[in-house]
């Protein structure tokens, strides 16, 4: 078992009627229940919003998948949330082609305005930022995403939009 994982989390959760069925629903796409383990954790965090060390051992009991390789899943895609986020997550873009177009002084924006930085969340817990690599847009850069919804073209005013937008929303 990952150290990691055992030694923040002494035993699983119990994994929720909703999440076990709709694991199962997505175990008939599968050829084995070990390929569903990226869809579980999706799972697990739309109900929780993130992914817990109990959860994923949840998770890797339910599936028979090891700790440690369910962990590498989980770590390795900047969607899943190995710790508690706010209500909407920003992906501020930092690839070559933001950072060029002044991602890190949209970051000194956030600083300033929502006092986080990457990898924090607000007191309120309404926003959490996280940098990622790239969103696919260079030709739009800089970008971000908020939930599904993709914004272009940035500045710190049409940041300043955006944010009220959502603040307004609750």
């Amino acid at each position: 078992m990952n150290n990691l994982i055992a030694s923040t989390a002494v035993k699983a959760r119990e994994l929720t009627p909703e999440e076990i069925k709709e694991i199962e629903h997505e175990k008939t796409h599968y050829p084995y229940a070990q390929a569903v383990g990226l869809e579980a954790l999706k799972i697990v965090q739309k109900y929780q919003g993130w992914v817990s060390d109990e959860s994923l051992l949840a998770v890797s009991e339910y599936l028979d998948i090891p700790p440690d390789e369910l962990e590498g899943v989980a770590t390795f895609f900047n969607m899943i949330f190995r710790r508690p986020v706010g209500k909407n997550v920003i992906l501020l873009c930092d690839s070559v082609a933001c950072w060029m177009l002044g991602c890190d002084s949209l970051n000194e924006h956030f600083k300033k305005t929502l006092g986080i930085d990457y990898g924090e969340t607000t007191a309120d817990d309404m926003f959490t930022l996280i940098p990622v690599p790239c969103l696919g847009a260079c030709d739009r850069a800089p970008v971000m995403m908020i939930g599904r919804e993709t914004y272009y073209n940035l500045t710190t005013e049409k940041i300043d939009e955006i944010i009220a937008e959502y603040k307004a929303k609750g």
